[in-house]
């Protein structure tokens, strides 16, 4: 909840980050970032290479002809796509008809990067005292136009090296990495059967993927239950110092392995979380670095028992039975027994009175508990009963073995068979010492 409201109080991101083909050495992408400005660039600049879309009649006839949408016989306008003109029936022109001089606008078109083919002519016309090349490429129904300015710009755009967003602009500002792998954590490099191959395979751009510290980049990122990312807390110092992580493929023996992207962004806000006796396995680097940065802080496990508390906790019920969303409400009555129930947990786990216990969790448990009471017995609300009932019978197993058999031991003892008795591991459980229990 901490992590989760920091990100809604922390800007939006402003950046994106891509991974840019090196053609030079395609096995080493490097990254790009683009702003919110940049992005509007690139935007307006397709569009200003897209051409003019127009009707087939206001195209020159020799064009629409060529293109296949004029019959060159009755001058009927119709698809493309139909071989013979609907309105005569005769034959269309073949688009690999192009006239006399078909090799003379191919060689002018290969100078603009186009040349003619089923879906493009290419030909000139009178502006002034001088010619210019003019494009004609199908569009649907349409015909787009593509003058010499706009060709030049789409031919710079193609001498572009291709890209890939790993990190688009538009992502939210919260990236949840509890229980993470490497991968997950870190990114990777998909593997490709044909190693990348420029002609069969996927080239080593495309097949990066971002990991979680890339994906909150400018945001917050979570993790609970720490400790248990091992040796993993070592690379979340690294990047949270360099505020930056290479990407590489995990998996020595895959094609990915080879594909490498270094110092990607990765400035973020971590916040984990751990249990009291995990402290001690949160790396002391890792530690002191957030000691020094940023702060540690103890979750309270009881609020005091007032007035507004108690509101709260009416609110956390109702939470719950929404989540839910197959149980019914609650009465007052059963919420205050809840609310009871909260009161004699803080006093018998925390010791405190005229408290609250704030393991929410375990009277989510109750409070789902005695909902499926209620349904069971088709009331319109979860009353006292249901939550009296639903104290009987939510309780750990321990408990429950502690009724039924009196300790653990006889439990045991009770449900093992004679030739499990004769095995090692009974003997060796039946003579550890448990006084802790």
């Amino acid at each position: 909840m901490i992590a989760q409201a920091l990100s809604f109080y922390i800007p939006r991101p402003t950046q994106e980050i891509r991974v840019v083909h090196n053609p030079q050495y395609p096995e080493r992408p490097f990254f790009e970032i683009k702003t919110l400005r940049d992005i509007a660039l690139e935007k307006n600049e397709s569009f200003s290479f897209e051409g003019q879309l127009i009707d087939p009649k206001d195209a020159p006839n020799s064009v629409a002809e060529r293109l296949g949408y004029r019959c060159q016989k009755c001058g009927f306008y119709s698809n493309y796509t139909d071989v013979a003109c609907p309105h005569c029936g005769a034959p269309k022109i073949q688009p690999g008809n192009s006239g006399p001089f078909g090799d003379v606008f191919n060689v002018i078109g290969v100078a603009f990067g186009v040349q003619n083919n089923q879906d493009r002519v290419t030909s000139t016309i009178k502006v002034g005292e001088r010619e210019e090349i003019m494009v004609y490429e199908r569009a649907g129904e349409q015909i787009r136009v593509l003058d010499e300015r706009t060709l030049e710009r789409r031919r710079k755009a193609e001498k572009k090296s291709p890209s890939k967003a790993i990190v688009p602009i538009d992502r939210s500002g919260f990236v949840l990495a509890t229980g993470a792998s490497e991968t997950e954590l870190l990114g990777d490099v998909r593997h490709d059967p044909y190693g990348g191959h420029p002609q069969l395979g996927t080239l080593p751009y495309e097949r990066v993927v971002a990991g979680a510290v890339h994906e909150a980049h400018e945001g917050v990122l979570f993790i609970d239950e720490v400790t248990h990312l091992g040796n993993l807390q070592r690379s979340i110092l690294t990047a949270m110092q360099e505020k930056s992580f290479p990407i590489t493929g995990r998996n020595p023996q895959s094609a990915g392995a080879s594909v490498r992207v270094d110092k990607v962004p990765c400035d973020f806000i971590l916040v984990a979380a751990c249990n009291i006796q995990d402290l001690q396995y949160i790396l002391s680097p890792l530690r002191s670095r957030i000691i020094g940065n940023g702060y540690e802080v103890l979750m309270n496990a009881t609020i005091p028992d007032t007035p507004e508390n108690r509101l709260r906790y009416l609110q956390f019920i109702a939470q719950e039975i929404n989540m839910d969303g197959k149980i019914p409400h609650m009465s007052i009555e059963a919420a205050n027994l809840v609310i009871d129930e909260g009161r004699r947990r803080a006093k018998i786990i925390e010791k405190k009175d005229n408290s609250l216990t704030l393991r929410l969790r375990e009277l989510g448990g109750l409070i789902r508990a005695a909902g499926d009471l209620a349904v069971f017995s088709e009331s319109n609300l979860i009353e006292v009963s249901h939550v009296k009932d639903a104290l009987k019978i939510y309780l750990p197993v321990e408990e429950k073995i502690k009724k039924l058999y009196g300790n653990m031991n006889s439990a045991v003892s009770s449900e093992t068979t004679i030739s499990q008795k004769s095995e090692e591991y009974f003997f060796n459980y039946n003579n550890e010492d448990r006084s802790y229990e």
